[in-house]
């Protein structure tokens, strides 16, 4: 072969070998991109047919499709809700131990579920999502893009806060459904909490509301009758009625916490034209709600029921009547005082009462929304957390309604109340707080508030404080008892925990009306220095911890961590917060 014939050979070789390369390259990105769309949004391929609608012989009950209608409104119909991450990790410190596992669920149905996420809820979604591993800045965008039409909903996924509490929140949002449009909706599978099964058109509004992003909650007025042997409710529908509903609700507001959830009965609503015969009759509302859940930890009894109760029923005034299914004694005694502030009537045990009761209101659940707080926006006759710290005071026959102003007595010194740990995030200089704090003009008492604590007269010397301080945990739920425009400082631990800090204690005594300061502690404040060197990643990148989950970051930063202040340092935090009592 002449030389010539050979180099041109060559370039051709190598022009169809670039070729090929380019060819397997457009291939492999096909493949790539096909694989993607089959695993992430499987209905894309299932029903590509344009124009098709797919119906629910067609669908698979693992599938969840959202779409516009031409007959109905998405905005006009409940979703069912998914079931909520399993496990979720709790301060123990403070509180008793969940037991048993989850229950067994009811039969699984084939189900359509609809759904559409409303401004307010992305709102909500964006704020619990910031940050790596849900922690971080707080600072939320409020809202997105308005959603179109015809616009598909992306595959919506639970959100895990790593909260004092850790609660898991179900962010499949659906919207309130129009009372006046008739809809028809084809039920399809049972979760822990489902929404109604509708086998006929409805011209009214529905039996239970399940738009919350917390909490379902069944706000029914007409002719119910409860048969508590059967854990049913009925609500009885006039001749004529095609309405056909059931629900299935858990009245505990930790939503989408199956773990939580798995401990609180389940419990049917549904609508029907031949209720059981009544044997007690109530010409007062009456509200069921649970107590099991992660009660037993002084944050979950209020973050969990005292906020919500109040909430849910304080409008009625005392005129209403508390049934509490899965009843613990325990517990009903303990909060005795504030279940009798808000009702005049002895409590309903829900399981094991025989009597078939009949309301002309029944609420089902608790009104529930972020961590230890209350949205006026939503909430019956706006309550606001000002409110609640009202209403504990009154509850608990507080002397003090408001902090003494400096000079007002010149005897009398400001109160600090020091909510001292023994376990985990202990103090470990106390003595030398203690002091420092004399010196500057406080009069200091040191309390430990634990699950054993008689919340009465935990409450008498909260109220009596002008100022209150501790390490984040539970203990700080006790701020419900501070008179009004008094301070609490929370000392939060090194480990980038700023945020669920405030969302636990920050935020919720600002809305109470009280004075905030937060205080995080530096490297040399922390006892880890004792277990790591000082180059090491907790201290130089706290936050890649957070990406192992809340149960490593809890074990790490909050159970194996304790605190030695740097006095001269929050000698100024404690100066300011007496700013704060100056007229």
């Amino acid at each position: 072969m002449k030389p010539g014939e050979r180099s041109k050979l060559l370039r051709n070789l190598r022009q169809e070998s670039r070729r090929f390369r380019l060819l397997v390259v457009v291939i492999g990105f096909f493949l790539v991109t096909l694989t993607f769309i089959v695993v992430t949004k499987p209905e894309a391929i299932l029903f590509a047919d344009v124009g098709k609608k797919p119906n629910s012989d067609e669908a698979t009950s693992s599938i969840v499709i959202e779409e516009r209608t031409s007959v109905q409104r998405l905005d006009e119909i409940p979703r069912v809700g998914n079931p909520g991450v399993d496990a979720s990790a709790r301060d123990n410190n403070e509180g008793t131990e969940v037991k048993g596992e989850n229950e067994d669920n009811s039969p699984t149905k084939i189900q359509r579920n609809i759904a559409i996420q409303t401004k307010e809820e992305e709102r909500i979604q964006l704020r619990n999502t910031i940050g790596p591993d849900q922690f971080g800045n707080n600072n939320g965008n409020e809202g997105s893009e308005e959603k179109s039409e015809d616009k598909k909903e992306e595959v919506k996924h639970k959100v895990t806060l790593p909260t004092v509490s850790n609660y898991t929140i179900n962010d499949s949002i659906d919207t309130k459904p129009d009372e006046t449009t008739s809809t028809e909706v084809v039920a399809l599978q049972t979760n822990e909490q489902t929404e109604p099964t509708l086998q006929a058109k409805s011209s009214t509004k529905h039996l239970c509301d399940f738009t919350n992003f917390r909490a379902n909650v069944c706000d029914m007025e007409g002719e119910i009758v409860i048969h508590p042997n059967s854990s049913s409710i009925f609500f009885k529908e006039p001749a004529g009625s095609t309405r056909d509903e059931q629900w299935k609700i858990r009245p505990y507001p930790r939503k989408g916490d199956d773990f939580c959830l798995s401990h609180t009965s389940e419990i049917t609503v549904k609508s029907t034209q031949t209720p059981p015969q009544c044997t007690q009759y109530h010409d007062v509302p009456g509200i069921i709600f649970s107590v099991t859940g992660y009660t037993g930890n002084l944050f979950h009894d209020f973050t969990d029921v005292m906020v919500p109760l109040f909430t849910t029923a304080n409008q009625f005034n005392g005129e209403v009547k508390f049934l509490i299914s899965d009843m613990m004694i325990w517990w009903v005694r303990k909060y005795h005082r504030v279940l009798e502030a808000l009702s005049n009537y002895p409590v309903i045990d829900f399981k094991n009462d025989n009597e078939v009761h009949c309301f002309k209101h029944v609420i089902v659940g608790l009104h529930a929304y972020m961590e230890f707080t209350i949205d006026s926006k939503l909430a019956p006759k706006n309550y606001s957390m000002v409110d609640f710290n009202a209403f504990m005071r009154r509850a608990y026959g507080l002397k003090r309604d408001s902090v003494t102003v400096l000079g007002e007595q010149p005897s009398k010194k400001p109160r600090l109340l020091i909510i001292s740990r023994k376990r985990t995030r202990t103090l470990l200089n106390l003595n030398e707080i203690v002091e420092m704090a004399k010196d500057i003009g406080y009069e200091v008492v040191v309390n430990e508030a634990d699950v054993s604590s008689r919340i009465s007269q935990m409450a008498e010397v909260v109220n009596s404080c002008d100022v209150m301080m501790g390490v984040h945990g539970a203990g700080l739920t006790n701020c419900v008892f501070l008179p009004r425009n008094g301070t609490l400082i929370q000392i939060v631990p090194w480990g980038a925990l700023d945020w669920i800090s405030r969302i636990d204690f920050g935020d919720p005594s600002t809305q109470m009306g009280l004075h905030y300061m937060h205080y995080s502690i530096s490297v040399e404040e922390s006892s880890l220095l004792e277990e790591y060197p000082r180059d090491h990643e907790v201290f130089r990148n706290p936050v890649a911890f957070h990406k192992n989950g809340f149960d490593f970051v809890k074990k790490t930063f909050m159970d194996n961590q304790n605190v030695r202040l740097d006095v001269k340092r929050f000698r100024s935090v404690l100066l300011e917060a007496l700013d704060h009592l100056t007229p």
